[in-house]
């Protein structure tokens, strides 16, 4: 079984090699020419190291004859000056190149991420991805630069010491390939298993991270629960996971460290041997064994920098099979901030037989969805918890894509509209009403970067949040808190909306915005509605009817389909459904309608 699958795995590593290094020369490509001087340096400095036993087998020499030996130890001094100055700069050159590598992976993925469609967001978790962008890119670090110059230094000055090691001896070179053939091979078998580990360490990370992620986003519950032992346990054991696989990741980097070492020793103690003999024959000098012996010292440094490179590459590797999995999930075009064109005025809405579900072999969301609304003016949209209200926002955002039928804003198909500029004409408030941290002005130009001070205030006023910035101690520069924590969830709903409002929409999607707001505060809000609603199309989606009894019209939704439309009191005698959920919210005696 494991023989017939052997050829499989040999195949399906080949590909894989092939996109891990097209994609690291990408990374590498815009800093080639830095690499280029940073290996140019970097081949210096070993040149210096290469040259030293044979400085050293001319000072034996020059021994045995009586010559002077001033001129040998000058050049020999210079020699590790420069090949010392050399190889420092070119450390320097290649860490900076290094850290400008990582910044353009970071910088490239975070662009991605942001753009992103929900379906992919929702099939990824949110802490893994964030560990993408800062431990997986991390490790691009030392694959990017220092593996690329090691294998190439390593492989040269390897080569460039065999020859010269060939040139002293051919016999002794042959005894010394012997011992680290054998070596090497078992050397070559550990290389996968380091990749191995490194790619499941980080997969762990990535748990890690979505676990505390996890946490921090239902904080307050999480105590409130008492649950703080039990996530504790949850984000250790990937934690641990994590430790496990960096352990055994390390074993095998050091078994390869051990086999670099003892690849020399052996091949040492058989030169010693073999080149003892060949001295005590008359065969070679005791000047060529001892230039001998140092080369083979020396070739530490070319073995150890291929052994680190190939290591770093496993590692490498496996980052970057996780940064382009990102590549790979489908994402929307760049997108441009684009203010309200030539066109003003509200914006209609139809929906064509609109089917849609989240994918293959799950239920249909909306099964032939079809209304119209022509322009301003209030449209509500009301049926039981998951009869896909929140959803004719969603598709009408494009954050997902029909599954049928087609979606028409002001007479056109929203996929004929560039998605910056369809979005530009929406205010949206979603039914969570998120706040980011940061002050309460960031948030409240988030859609509108190029508000007016005027135009803030104003809109504070309408959504009466005049009085909270007038409480805070800072204003509208108060910092908010994680998620709008230091807010009230009324407070949030209402710096959504006037985020939205700040926008200036053509059309405005109001998802349960009232929600958590208290009495007057909603009352005040419904006049703010109704006020924009003359100017702009307004669409509402809303369990709290009382909140869109005096809509122009009312779209009556369950099971993904559209009931019934028409305004409340047409409905509330024409449809058993909305009657219920009138009487319900006592805005009608609990009685059938007639027919």
């Amino acid at each position: 079984m494991n023989a017939a699958s052997a050829p499989e795995t040999t195949g399906a590593e080949s590909p894989r090699v092939r996109e891990t290094l097209k994609a690291l020369y990408g990374y590498v490509r815009p800093h080639r020419w830095t690499v280029v001087l940073g290996l140019l340096l970097a081949l210096v400095g070993s040149a210096g190291g290469l040259l030293q036993p044979l400085a050293t087998k001319a000072l034996v020499d020059r021994l045995s004859s009586g010559g002077t030996l001033a001129t040998i130890l000058l050049a020999l001094t210079v020699l590790v000056l420069l090949s010392t100055v050399a190889e420092a700069f070119g450390a320097y050159v290649l860490e900076r190149t290094a850290e400008s590598v990582v910044l353009a992976a970071r910088r490239s993925l975070i662009g991605r991420l942001l753009r992103l469609r929900l379906t992919a967001v929702d099939r990824m978790q949110p802490g893994d991805l964030m560990s993408r962008v800062t431990s997986d890119t991390t490790l691009l670090r030392a694959v990017s630069t220092q593996a690329v110059v090691n294998a190439a230094t390593g492989a040269l000055t390897l080569v460039a010491a065999v020859v010269v090691m060939a040139f002293l001896d051919a016999v002794l070179l042959g005894v010394t390939l012997v011992v680290v053939a054998v070596v090497g091979a078992g050397a070559a078998l550990v290389m996968p298993k380091i990749g191995q580990a490194a790619e499941r360490a980080q997969a762990a990370v990535g748990e890690m991270s979505t676990g505390l992620e996890r946490v921090f986003g239902a904080f307050r519950t999480v105590k409130a629960s008492g649950a703080e032992e039990r996530e504790t346990a949850r984000v250790d054991a990937s934690a641990r996971r994590a430790w496990r696989h960096g352990v055994r990741g390390a074993k095998w980097e050091a078994l390869l460290g051990t086999a670099d070492n003892l690849a020399v020793e052996l091949a040492f103690l058989a030169v010693l041997a073999v080149g003892g003999g060949r001295v005590a024959s008359g065969d070679i000098p005791v000047s060529t064994l001892i230039a001998f012996l140092l080369y083979l010292f020396y070739l530490m440094e070319p073995v150890y920098k291929l052994v680190e490179a190939a290591s770093a590459y496993q590692e490498g590797a496996a980052a970057i099979s996780r940064i382009k999995e990102v590549d790979r999930l489908d994402a929307e075009p760049p997108a441009t901030y684009r203010p309200v064109g030539t066109e003003v005025g509200p914006a209609s809405v139809r929906f064509e037989d609109v089917s849609f579900r989240y994918g293959p072999g799950l239920p249909y969301i909306h099964q032939r969805v079809d209304f119209e609304v022509p322009g301003a003016g209030m449209t509500a949209f009301v049926g039981p918890s998951g009869a896909g209200k929140s959803t004719v926002f969603s598709l009408i955002e494009r954050f997902y894509e029909t599954t049928g039928g087609r979606i028409l804003v002001d007479g056109r198909d929203i996929r004929q509209w560039p998605l910056s500029e369809l979005r530009s004409v929406i205010g949206y408030v979603e039914q969570d009403a998120p706040v980011l941290a940061g002050t309460l002005r960031e948030n409240l130009v988030f859609s509108a970067p190029g508000a007016t001070d005027d135009a803030i205030r104003a809109v504070l006023a309408r959504t009466r949040l005049d009085t909270l910035v007038d409480r805070l101690p800072h204003g509208l520069d108060a910092l908010v808190g994680h998620r709008g924590s230091k807010l009230s969830g009324g407070e949030r709903q209402r710096v959504a909306i006037a985020r939205a409002l700040l926008r200036k929409p053509r059309l405005l999607l109001l998802d349960e915005a009232t929600s958590q707001l208290d009495a007057v505060n909603e009352l005040a809000l419904r006049d703010v509605i109704a006020e924009t609603a003359r100017e702009a199309t307004v669409l509402v989606v809303a369990h709290r009817l009382s909140t869109v009894t005096d809509a122009d019209r009312i779209v009556v939704m369950d099971a993904g389909t559209v009931r019934a439309i028409g305004i409340h009191e047409e409905l509330v005698a024409e449809d058993e459904l909305y009657a219920q959920l009138a009487a319900t919210q006592l805005l009608v005696p609990a009685e059938r309608p007639a027919g």
